[in-house]
């Protein structure tokens, strides 16, 4: 039996031995014990352009402030395929799988959200009207636990470019999903924009992405061209309404740039991609602790001017020069 300062002896080289061993086990010498992954569940109503553009733009922002999938944050993305009972069951999982914080991409799925938890914070984005959709209780001050970004367009002056483009344009068609609180928003304001530049707007409406065809159709000849909002239905089947312009010269002008860059013709607005690192900024802030009660919600801080000279001349129009000078992207 070792006794004293024998068995003390030995007993401090076993420790010495014992953290060697278990610093190779875990990786070898130096190795780290793997940081805490925050889970971040997302969701959108429907996948196109904008939406998938605003999703990663949030992805690579919390890459930059040192949030990398795989190291220190997992995501759990889902796609509510248009559909508003899907995104109330992908909001719920999101509660049950107790993730850390949720980013929201359209109102129906921001509302979703909203409904399933009020204690996970939720990042919005692609949101047209928080208050009116029943998120947040102001704009400056949410009072709860909602904020983000709003998508908002500049209606007025997207509807002045047709004026530019086509100077004698008397009927501007708009086709909206009625159901999408974001669409009616716009509409309202399309509304009060066409009543001041002189403009009759014609509606029609479409509830599913397979509507969108005769609603588009249904516009040849009746108007001298068509607006299209930031409507998650009617984006997400824009072919339909870009062979309806193409067919008839009617020139599409969009609520957002990625639409331009798909072939609508032209658009003062936002950069879906930036709203979404806008966005990121915001979800590290109350990763690290900010109070997203108390956050403001932002608006797009550098709008844009589209311009697609294919679309144009497909569409039968003659882009005026000082447009093509004053354009940030120009798709060919």
């Amino acid at each position: 039996m070792l006794r004293g300062s024998t068995a003390r002896m030995v007993g401090f080289l076993m420790l010495i031995v014992l953290t060697a061993l278990a610093g190779f086990g875990c990786g070898g010498q130096g190795a780290q014990a793997p940081e805490e992954q925050v889970k971040i569940g997302i969701t959108q109503i429907v996948e196109h352009a904008a939406l998938d553009a605003a999703r990663q733009g949030f992805i690579d922002a919390l890459k930059e402030e040192g949030y990398e999938e795989g190291k220190n944050v997992v995501y759990y993305i889902e796609n509510a395929q248009n559909d508003k009972s899907n995104a109330m069951t992908i909001a719920q999982k999101f509660v049950n799988d107790k993730v850390d914080l949720i980013l929201a991409i359209s109102t129906p799925s921001a509302q979703a959200c909203a409904q399933a938890t009020k204690d996970i914070p939720i990042l919005i984005t692609a949101v047209t009207d928080p208050v009116a959709a029943g998120l947040v209780k102001s704009m400056d001050n949410p009072g709860t636990n909602v904020t983000g970004t709003t998508d908002m367009n500049p209606i007025y002056e997207q509807l002045e470019l047709i004026k530019k483009f086509v100077p004698d344009a008397k009927k501007v068609g708009i086709i909206y999903n009625a159901g999408e609180v974001n669409s009616e928003v716009q509409v309202g304001v399309a509304e009060e924009a066409a009543d001041k530049l002189g403009l009759e707007l014609v509606k029609v409406t479409a509830a599913t992405t397979a509507e969108v065809s005769q609603a588009a159709e249904s516009l040849g000849g009746r108007v001298d061209a068509i607006y299209v909002p930031t409507d998650n239905t009617v984006v997400a089947a824009l072919d339909s309404v870009i062979k309806v312009g193409e067919k008839n010269k009617i020139p599409v002008i969009a609520g957002e740039g990625d639409s331009v860059k798909n072939g609508a013709m032209a658009t003062y607005g936002i950069d879906y991609y930036e709203l979404g690192r806008q966005t990121g900024k915001m979800a590290v802030k109350i990763l690290k602790g900010e109070d997203p009660t108390t956050m403001p919600v932002e608006k797009q801080k550098n709008l844009k001017l589209y311009i697609n000279k294919r679309a144009a001349e497909a569409m039968g129009v003659q882009i005026p020069s000082d447009l093509l000078e004053q354009a940030d992207e120009i798709y060919e």
